[in-house]
């Protein structure tokens, strides 16, 4: 079993961090806003607002700055300003020692999603998440998600369900997360391990040949020859090209995954749009897909 950090209470210290693309304050004061009226104290890491290319500071300054967050035994939580591009840079520099002793955590989407998959390798939970970039725009009934997982430790989420469903249900870990970034783990040391586990994914602007690529490629390389169900959250803004493909991307998926028996779940609120709801990682759940309902349990 997964070990979960301790659950936030008022009074303690979290930090914001962009391992990727560049912020401005604007991006994220409401974010600060929202934590500091949870009685949570706000820690800015040092490269918050610096800029080098598409970057918030350069990869030196980038892993200097989550390094320092991880080590910490006062920071309780680490919030991942935005995605974007760049954490994959700073993977293999990271020391994860002082974060086994202090666990802390780490909350993202994304591109955050290689963190995410790090994690789980290293048995410990991690909250797919919206972002701070993202708090100005995100329901109340996310954000109460959001606070009920970090200090309440429960999670439950209903959603309607889909024509290409297939139904079924399954108790255990999920793990997953932006399914260009699983892509680019494959063969690697942070390749997602999906024996036995619930797979979640999602992505964004992506043409359908790719897609359809990235799946065939995850399903060659054995990942879904063991899992106990998958959640497909949005696909947003898929492109086409002039020749169409032929099949959207959940028919995509749909196609891919027929000849197995796992429950499948299409159109779950989470990714990248409005409704981006948390899912923590790593955490053994209940998840049931039925005819007219599907459930999520944490």
């Amino acid at each position: 079993m997964n070990k979960e950090p301790s659950l936030l209470k008022k009074g303690d210290v979290v930090s914001i961090i962009s391992t990727a693309r560049k912020v401005v304050q604007k991006d994220i004061q409401k974010s600060i806003d929202i934590l500091l009226g949870w009685g949570l104290k706000v820690v800015l890491a040092k490269n918050i607002y610096k800029s080098h290319h598409q970057f918030s500071g350069d990869d030196i300054i980038r892993k200097d700055s989550l390094q320092e967050l991880l080590d910490s035994k006062e920071i309780k939580a680490i919030f991942c300003a935005r995605g974007g591009y760049g954490t994959i840079r700073l993977i293999d520099k990271l020391d994860f020692k002082s974060f086994i002793k202090h666990p802390k955590w780490i909350i993202g989407f994304s591109d955050i999603t290689i963190l995410h998959s790090s994690l789980n390798i290293m048995k410990y939970c991690s909250i797919h998440s919206f972002m701070p970039i993202n708090y100005e725009s995100i329901s109340k009934k996310n954000l109460k998600n959001l606070y009920q997982i970090l200090f309440r430790g429960k999670n439950n989420i209903k959603c309607s369900s889909n024509s290409l469903n297939k139904t079924g249900f399954v108790k255990s870990e999920i793990v997953g997360g932006n399914l260009s970034i699983l892509y680019s783990l494959l063969g690697s040391k942070s390749d997602i391990k999906t024996d036995n586990k619930i797979l979640f994914i999602e992505d964004l602007d992506e043409y359908l040949y790719h897609v359809d690529r990235m799946i065939i490629s995850l399903k060659r390389a054995g990942k879904f020859n063991n899992i106990k169900a998958m959640i497909v959250g949005s696909m947003t803004k898929m492109h086409d090209n002039k020749i169409k493909f032929g099949m959207n991307a959940k028919e995509i998926i749909k196609y891919h995954t027929r000849e197995f028996n796992f429950p499948v779940c299409f159109n779950f609120p989470a990714g990248h749009q409005k409704n981006n709801r948390p899912i923590v990682l790593g955490k053994v759940s209940k998840l049931e897909i039925n005819s007219n309902l599907v459930c999520l349990s944490q």
